[in-house]
């Protein structure tokens, strides 16, 4: 499982701290002075570029950066702290991609922004469709993927939003290469497709630190419409449904859960199906392992920030568990079907004065491990 080498730059760290002479005349020395003490004032917008480093079998090496802006609006450290986070990467095969996530608060958190964009020329892993698909993927799907989600919302209520809602999706220069002498099924899509959804939406936030929630709930129910009158290839309606809640057990023990739902109705393109798995719920699937028009899945996690160490106040650790299935309707969801996942992970406090860690999960399936590491949490 690909996963961004974060370690890397621990390791530079500790051989540059071993002289302080060499740091003060040293540009790259004082950077990483500068993140690990987090010495910057907490009202401070902060600002991380590390490289990263990953190894997978359909893409060999691939090299990348990685960047972190976060900031608190007016640098009024009672508003929600935002963040935007940006990944490019290349790999040795000559595929590459570019993304960028953000959660967006303005002053007082009258507005909230929070959307991605993404595209990438990258394979997929095509198992079928379905929640009883083989293990081993029937095809290496190439093909050039571009995203553009983004949600507008505006406080009705104290941390309550409703807004638009918008998902555009291109799926374009698509090819099936079979992995077996037997042709494959093409699915709906196969040829490549561009869908724009437009909808409403409802949040219920609380949050006030979205990278390591302590205590709070975020709940999202989204509605998009794909049509044709608009320039979609396929007509289709899409409900999602997004629940987390957050409770500090103790002063640094946070339990944490989520509620995942995704039912789509009508001619949905396979790219555009409920896919399971991922580096945010059910860790130590492939996202997309399994894909149809509906998924429910749930997850548990407790989280240890940091642990009682003598030695270090910055090390953490988290333990989790996750269950999962797709349907296609409501009459085939059956509970033999569910995928079970777990893993456990440490964690490193980057930015001490904003609460901000570095999470290294390792989760374990049926199928195999998957390993991942990230700024932030999973959820």
């Amino acid at each position: 499982m690909k996963a961004p080498f974060y370690m890397l730059l621990l390791v530079l760290n500790f051989c540059l701290l071993g002289n302080t002479e060499a740091q003060k005349r040293n540009i790259v020395s004082r950077y990483f002075d500068k993140l690990v003490n987090d010495t910057s004032d907490v009202s401070q917008p902060q600002f991380l570029v590390y490289p990263t480093l990953a190894y997978s079998p359909e893409t060999s090496w691939e090299i990348g950066l990685s960047s972190l802006y976060v900031y608190y609006a007016k640098n009024d450290t009672s508003n929600r702290l935002s963040e935007i986070n940006g990944f490019t990467f290349f790999t040795l095969e000559n595929q590459y991609g570019i993304w960028f996530d953000h959660a967006l608060y303005s002053d007082q958190s009258k507005w909230f922004s929070l959307g991605r964009i993404r595209f990438q020329s990258f394979p997929l892993h095509y198992h079928g469709i379905g929640p009883d698909t083989p293990a081993d993927y029937v095809a290496l799907v190439d093909a050039n993927q571009l995203q553009v989600k983004e949600r507008v919302l505006r406080r009705a209520r104290p941390n309550l939003y409703m807004g638009i809602e918008l998902d555009f999706q291109r799926l374009s220069s698509v090819r099936f290469n079979s992995t077996s002498d037997e042709p494959v099924a093409e699915p709906l899509g196969s040829k490549g497709s561009s869908n724009l959804g437009f909808g409403l939406g409802i949040i219920y936030d609380n949050r006030h630190n979205i990278l390591n929630v302590r205590e709070g709930l975020f709940s999202e129910l989204a509605f998009l419409r794909y049509n044709r009158l608009w320039s979609s290839d396929y007509t289709f309606t899409a409900i999602n449904s997004d629940t987390r809640i957050y409770k500090s057990i103790s002063k640094n023990n946070v339990l944490a859960a989520q509620l995942l739902g995704q039912f789509n109705f009508g001619n949905v393109p396979f790219n555009q199906l409920a896919l399971l798995g991922g580096e945010s719920i059910m860790r130590g699937y492939y996202l997309g392992r399994f894909r149809d028009k509906n998924q429910l899945a749930a997850q548990v996690e407790y989280r240890f920030l940091p642990l009682p160490l003598s030695f270090s106040k910055r090390i953490g650790a988290a333990v989790f568990a996750s269950t999962g299935t797709v349907f296609p309707d409501l009459a085939h969801l059956n509970a033999q079907h569910l995928k079970l996942a777990g893993g456990g992970g440490l964690r490193y406090l980057l930015f001490p004065k904003k609460d901000i860690f570095t999470r290294l999960d390792v989760a374990f399936t049926k199928e195999g491990t998957g390993f991942y590491i990230f700024i932030g949490e999973s959820f």
